[in-house]
């Protein structure tokens, strides 16, 4: 069993940055690849970013590369997703969840525990 709690989230101007963080425990989950994801109410979840166990591979949705980073801190087992230059169409819940597989995805079926998300909201 893994658990993933997120936090960080809040009301940012647009062109303000935030961190999120999403805290893992339980079995395996320092070493399981680590996504987050977004959903807007009325739209499908999408994927947002994620980090292979070690942290050596990383991967983004174009719609964030270059003002997102994602990172972990294994000590902690704790995953970060730092958010820059964020605009209104950034506003979702954020998700972060464990994957199911060796190394991450960008597809949500790969993935099998869920954190309960935390609300960013961009104002213009």
């Amino acid at each position: 069993q893994v658990q993933l709690i997120e936090s960080g989230g809040g009301l940012v101007q647009a062109g303000g940055s935030l961190r999120l963080s999403c805290a893992a425990s339980g079995r395996s989950a320092s070493v399981s690849a680590i996504g987050w994801f977004r959903q807007d109410p009325g739209k499908e979840r999408e994927f947002v970013a994620y980090i292979s166990w070690r942290g050596g591979t990383t991967d983004y949705a174009d719609s964030v590369k270059g003002r997102f980073t994602i990172s972990r801190d294994n000590a902690k087992n704790t995953v970060y997703l730092s958010m820059t230059s964020l605009k209104p169409e950034d506003t979702a819940v954020y998700y972060c969840a464990r994957s199911g597989r060796i190394g991450g995805s960008r597809e949500i079926n790969d993935y099998d525990y869920w954190g309960q998300g935390t609300q960013v909201t961009v104002s213009s």
